[in-house]
C-alpha cells in the first residue's frame, strides 16, 4: 500500500527533488516557535553567561578551564563545551532529530506529504537533512557565541594548557575551534538515535527522549571504572576526548578512535531510521510505532554494535584495565608543575629556568601505599621533586589527587606553603592566583611512547 501511494501520480508530473523537499522541510523547522527560541538562545545565551560567570568572583573550578576564566577569554567556551556535551547537545538533538517523524504522525499529515512528494526516500533525505542542518546551526552558535562572550569580557590572552603548558592566543583559538568541531560527531550520532527513535516509535514522546536518555546512560557508563576498550567504544566518549587536544604534544588516540565511533554510530542509526520508515505502513491514521520492529531493528543492531566497536578497540589497541597507571600519573604530574613552576617564577620576577633544568619527577601512591597504585579514586598522593640551577638540596612538594574514571584530575596543594600552601602569590604588582596551588590534569589512558 505504501508504494501504491508514493508512485501514484498524475502523468506528465515530476516528482519534488531533494533539494525542494529540503528547502521545504527547513522552512516547515524554522516556522517553529520552540526552534526559533533555540537558535536565539544558542547565539546569545552563552556570550551572556560566558561574560557573566568571568566577572564573579568565584569561577566553577569544577569545570574543566574553568578556573581559567579569569586570565583569558578562551577558557570561556572550553566551560560551555563541557556543559554543552553533557546536557545542551543531547537535548538540542531530541527537540530536533527526535520530532522530525514524529510530527508527522500526531499532525496525520503523512498521506498529504506522500501525495506531493511521492517518493519516501526523497522524504527521508530532507527530513534528516534539514535537521542536521539546524542542528549544525544551534551548535554554531553555542561556539561562537561562548568565544565571543570571552573574548569581550575578559581579552585575548594565553590560555594554560591542562599539561601546565602555555598556548599563545591565536593557537588557543585554533585549538577551541577544534574542540568545538569534534563534538559533531558524537552530536551526529544522537541525531542519529532521534531520526531512529522519531521513525520507530512514532508519536510517542519516548522517540523524543531517546536522544538524552542513551546520552545520559553513557554519561552514567563514563563515570564507572570500565576497563579502556568499552570506554573508548562508546559515541559520548568523545564529548569528553576533546581534552587532548590541550597537551603537548596532543593526545590524539583516544579522541580520533572517538570520532570513528561516532560516525559509525551515526551511520548505523541513520540507515536503521531509512529501512524502518521505508518499511511503514502508512495508510495506519493512528501509527504509533511498532515495539517489536523497534528492538528487533533498532535496539538489537546498536547491541551488537557496541560489541563489536568494544572487540574492534580492544583488538586495535593494546590499553587494558582502566588506563590510569601510577607510571602515566606520575608523568602526566611532574609534566604539569614542570610547566606551572616556570609561570610561578615570571610571577615572582625570579630567574627564568627551563623544564629540562628542573628535571620534575613525581612519585605517587594510592591509599598511602596500601592500595594497587592503579584505577581512579581521590586518595591518589604525589610527592614531587625537582632542581634549581646551582643549588644543591632538591625541592620537593606535595599534592593530593582526584583521579576520575576518564583520567582528569585535579591535583590539591599540600604544602610547602612557600610552593602550592596560598591561593594567592605576593608578586611585584600586587597579589596573583598561585598556579601551582591547584591545577587539572589528564592522563592518557592509551600507550605511549612521551617522557
Amino acid at each position: 500500500m505504501t508504494a501504491a501511494i508514493a508512485n501514484t501520480h498524475a502523468a506528465g508530473t515530476r516528482r519534488v527533488s531533494v533539494a525542494r523537499g529540503y528547502r521545504f522541510e527547513l522552512v516547515k523547522l524554522v516556522s517553529q516557535w520552540r526552534i526559533r527560541l533555540l537558535v536565539l538562545a544558542c547565539w546569545i545565551a552563552p556570550a551572556l553567561f560566558v561574560a557573566a560567570v568571568s566577572q564573579q568572583s568565584s569561577l566553577p573550578v569544577d569545570t574543566l578551564f574553568g578556573r581559567w576564566m579569569h586570565a583569558t577569554g578562551w577558557a570561556g567556551p572550553l566551560v560551555m563545551l563541557g556543559f554543552a556535551g553533557t546536557w545542551a547537545l543531547p537535548l538540542l538533538t531530541s527537540v530536533v532529530a527526535g520530532d522530525v517523524f514524529a510530527s508527522e504522525d500526531r499532525l496525520g499529515t503523512w498521506r498529504h506529504l506522500l501525495v506531493t512528494v511521492r517518493s519516501p526516500r526523497r522524504i527521508f533525505a530532507a527530513k534528516a537533512l534539514s535537521s542536521l542542518t539546524v542542528i549544525l546551526l544551534l551548535v554554531a552558535g553555542l561556539a561562537c557565541s561562548s568565544a565571543a562572550g570571552g573574548v569581550v569580557a575578559v581579552g585575548n590572552q594565553p590560555l594554560v594548557g591542562l599539561d601546565g603548558h602555555l598556548l599563545t592566543p591565536a593557537d588557543a583559538a585554533g585549538k577551541v575551534l577544534l574542540a568545538w568541531v569534534c563534538v559533531i560527531a558524537p552530536t551526529l550520532a544522537l541525531a542519529a538515535i532521534g531520526l531512529l527513535g522519531s521513525v520507530a516509535l512514532g508519536r510517542s514522546p519516548m522517540g523524543l527522549l531517546l536522544p538524552a536518555l542513551v546520552a545520559l546512560a553513557m554519561q552514567l557508563a563514563q563515570m564507572l571504572p570500565l576497563p579502556v576498550a568499552v570506554r573508548l567504544a562508546l559515541p559520548g566518549y568523545a564529548f569528553i576526548s576533546w581534552n587532548g587536544l590541550f597537551t603537548s604534544p596532543a593526545q590524539l588516540g583516544p579522541l580520533l578512535i572517538g570520532i570513528v565511533v561516532s560516525l559509525v554510530w551515526a551511520g548505523t542509526a541513520t540507515a536503521l531510521a531509512y529501512l524502518l520508515f521505508l518499511r511503514r505502513d502508512f495508510t495506519n491514521l493512528t501509527y504509533d510505532g511498532s515495539g517489536r520492529r523497534a528492538v528487533t531493528a533498532g535496539v538489537l543492531p546498536l547491541v551488537g554494535l557496541v560489541a563489536v566497536t568494544v572487540a574492534v578497540v580492544a583488538a586495535a589497541t593494546p590499553a587494558t584495565g582502566s588506563g590510569i597507571e601510577q607510571d602515566r600519573v606520575q608523568r602526566s604530574v611532574a609534566t604539569a608543575f614542570a610547566h606551572l613552576y616556570r609561570m610561578q617564577t615570571r610571577q615572582l620576577n625570579r630567574p627564568d629556568v627551563t623544564e629540562a633544568q628542573l628535571k620534575a619527577t613525581a612519585a605517587c601512591n594510592k591509599g598511602g601505599g596500601k592500595l594497587a597504585a592503579q584505577g581512579p579514586g581521590n586518595d591518589w598522593r604525589c610527592v614531587i621533586s625537582w632542581h634549581l640551577p646551582d643549588v644543591e638540596a632538591a625541592g620537593t612538594a606535595i599534592y593530593q589527587l582526584d583521579v576520575t574514571a576518564d583520567g582528569r584530575f585535579v591535583a590539591d596543594g599540600d604544602g610547602p606553603k612557600e610552593v602550592n600552601g596560598y591561593f594567592l602569590v605576593r608578586t611585584p604588582t600586587g597579589d596573583a592566583p598561585n598556579p601551582l596551588w591547584q591545577f587539572d590534569g589528564n592522563v592518557e589512558l592509551l600507550p605511549t611512547t612521551k617522557g
